[in-house]
């Protein structure tokens, strides 16, 4: 028991800090959304909230993972979790929107360093055996946060103010730095090695990533295909409001007890299958989660009621986390270290350019024709490409990708 307890000490501490990192980001949403529209009034304004993170995505993405691979992913961390706490300090002190919008570019640049520092640090600390466990509790501590997040940053901006709220909101983002301190660098890293930044440099590694995606087609395939079938969620999540809304013609209450009822669901299925997790091999994780959540979203298409559609939203919530779960633990297992951070910032450039064409496409659509058969249409495709996907997973020729007798072999 000592030696498993031993064994869990380091993993423990990084899922703590992203799991205090994550209730911060969620304090953060609540707030910024109010603070930009007490200071325009404009919808709109509050609407480019959710474009600046793609955006800046599109225009980062080319060279964070250049950068990342040569450095220590958890140095890389500390500091944009410390450089999160600064500029949301600084919001409350903008004169104006348009230094606001300026703070917020630099909140995502710093974003889109930590996720591919982040997938790869947790790869070189947590051994493969642990994988699948560390990150079905880490799929609980975020959907934890989805329900504790709101709730906390609600409950300090009603008892103090919004501005007092992001100045407290910064304190999640050191902690989560300070905690970070206590973990090993778990790598060695050649100062006198590392490459300067520059375009060659930059043509150089996706030179790299392409040969990677090249030569480990199954890989990149199947992590393409679960970007696209996400790329449908991503869409319908942005027509939510609207849909539930004027659609289903729920009210703004009902529309809240939904999401609670949502995130209660991703907290239950979070929290089964970080204790169970053992019991499900890697494939079926991916694979029920996958079908089960589009599931989810069919039913959420074509809800009649509050009723029906928490049905959907529960069934979503529920198994979303078996997906994530499975597909990064499958992700981290079979793309190199080495490589990983210029590999996930291609993955993520090609997600955020695509998520930016299709939001516009789905909103062109939902003028065009209908929201609802926008959203039936999508949630049909989607469960007919997650259906595909699962079978290319199951493919008994495939079955080397998702092993999980790890010991004796690299």
């Amino acid at each position: 028991m000592k030696d498993i307890l031993r064994g869990w000490k380091n993993p423990a501490i990084l899922l703590s800090s992203i799991g205090f990192s994550s209730i911060g980001d969620f304090i953060y949403l609540v707030a910024i959304n109010i603070i930009v529209y007490q200071l325009t009034g404009s919808a709109a304004a509050v609407a480019g909230l959710w474009i600046v993170g793609p955006l800046t995505n599109i225009v980062t993405k080319f060279w964070t993972g250049s950068f990342i691979d040569y450095r220590s992913k958890r140095k890389v961390m500390i500091v944009t979790y410390i450089v999160r706490a600064v500029f949301i300090c600084l919001i409350p002190l903008a004169p104006n929107i348009a230094v606001i919008y300026v703070i917020l570019v630099i909140l995502s640049v710093a974003k889109a360093f930590f996720h591919p520092s982040s997938m790869t640090y947790i790869a070189i600390l947590v051994s493969k055996e642990k994988r699948k466990q560390f990150n079905s509790i880490q799929s609980f501590t975020s959907s934890g946060a989805f329900i504790i997040g709101p709730a906390i940053g609600g409950s300090l901006i009603l008892l103090t103010s919004v501005e007092t709220t992001l100045w407290l909101n910064a304190l999640f983002f050191l902690f989560s730095a300070i905690l970070l301190f206590f973990l090993p660098g778990e790598e060695n890293i050649n100062k006198d090695k590392i490459p300067t930044l520059t375009f060659s440099q930059v043509v150089q590694d996706f030179s790299m990533v392409k040969k990677f995606m090249s030569q480990n087609k199954y890989v990149s395939l199947t992590y393409l295909g679960f970007i696209i079938v996400m790329l449908f969620t991503f869409a319908m999540d942005a027509q939510e409001v609207v849909f539930t809304q004027q659609i289903i013609g729920l009210s703004e209450m009902e529309y809240s007890l939904l999401i609670s009822i949502t995130g209660i669901g991703s907290v239950i299925g979070a929290m089964l299958l970080s204790i169970f997790s053992k019991l499900f091999s890697l494939r079926y994780m991916i694979v029920i989660g996958i079908v089960m959540m589009t599931i989810g979203y069919v039913i959420y298409a074509f809800s009649w009621s509050f009723l029906s559609i928490v049905v959907g939203f529960v069934i979503l919530g529920f198994f979303n986390v078996f997906l994530n779960a499975g597909i990064t633990t499958f992700y981290q297992n079979n793309v190199p270290v080495e490589i990983m951070g210029r590999v996930t910032s291609i993955y993520q450039l090609i997600q955020s350019a695509a998520q930016v064409i299709f939001i516009l496409v789905v909103g062109f659509a939902a003028d065009l024709i209908s929201l609802r058969l926008t959203i039936i249409t999508m949630a049909l495709v989607m469960l007919f490409l997650s259906i595909i996907f699962s079978f290319s997973v199951l493919k008994p020729n495939k079955a080397f990708y998702y092993r999980e007798d790890y010991k004796g072999k690299d």
